[in-house]
């Protein structure tokens, strides 16, 4: 795809997601969108949003689990880029009636990094031994495609379908808790709404950064100490709307907690 087809694509994402408008679906419009090419568009939308100020402070891994990969019919991961105008703390009011257009929370777990990790190469070995620490999440993924009729290239180009995200207060070693095994509960509004292990998540969340590391070092890009990666969801998506309120425990590790307005 020519490079000012990419920037135009580019562009027109990062206008819908200042508007809150969403538009066509990219692989609907009779063109040849490659993976390789709506990478690029994503990183046009992320160069836009740095010129206005935002800082890239990790990644994020998607569309992991079977229940998420089922109800969006993408059958593969996918990455992001996390900025530090997405992320809230546990408790925190999220204004998504500003900020999303079709946000839906997923229960994930992050990991905080302390040393890079640069791909091909890295091994489930490397990345625990990068990690300082994980903590309980919520990720509030959005669409600026309409009615989230995306196909992979449509959200790899739409930054993964980032939105916003929580972490929770609680942080413990990688290696004081069974990754696969750990159990998730999701509450929404006081009620029991979904639940998963680990083990969802490509078998394990190590496995999906292993996969994130490897997978952007193609690309010439590292995974750094510091950096916060969303690791994927243990659980369905769920919609959310303005007055909701969601909390997440996971065994082991804590809980997170949020407001919508």
């Amino acid at each position: 795809m020519e490079q000012a087809r990419i920037q135009a694509l580019g562009d027109e994402l990062y206008q819908a997601m200042l508007g809150r408008k969403a538009v066509a679906p990219l692989t609907g419009r009779g063109e040849d969108i490659t993976i390789d090419d709506a990478y690029h568009i994503s990183l046009r939308m992320l160069e836009r949003r740095l010129a206005d100020g935002a800082s890239i402070i990790g990644k994020k891994i998607g569309v992991t689990s079977k229940a998420v990969q089922n109800m969006l019919n993408v059958h593969q991961p996918d990455f992001g880029y996390l900025t530090d105008d997405m992320v809230f703390n546990s408790g925190e009011v999220m204004p998504i009636s500003d900020r999303l257009i079709a946000p839906r929370a997923e229960g994930e777990i992050a990991f905080i990094l302390k040393k890079d990790l640069t791909g091909p190469g890295i091994t489930n070995a490397d990345v625990l031994a990068a990690t300082e620490c994980v903590m309980p999440c919520f990720e509030i993924v959005d669409s600026r495609i309409q009615d989230w009729k995306i196909a992979i290239q449509d959200t790899v180009a739409d930054n993964a379908s980032c939105g916003l995200f929580v972490l929770g207060d609680q942080a413990v070693s990688p290696r004081k808790v069974d990754l696969v095994t750990c159990g998730m509960v999701v509450e929404k509004n006081g009620s029991v709404l979904s639940a998963g292990a680990g083990a969802a998540a490509l078998g394990s969340p190590v496995n999906c950064v292993t996969w994130l590391a490897n997978t952007l070092g193609e690309f010439g890009i590292t995974l750094k100490a510091g950096e916060v990666i969303l690791s994927g969801s243990l659980v369905p998506l769920e919609s959310v709307k303005a007055g909701d309120t969601m909390r997440v425990d996971i065994g082991g590790i804590g809980s997170a907690s949020v407001r919508f307005v």
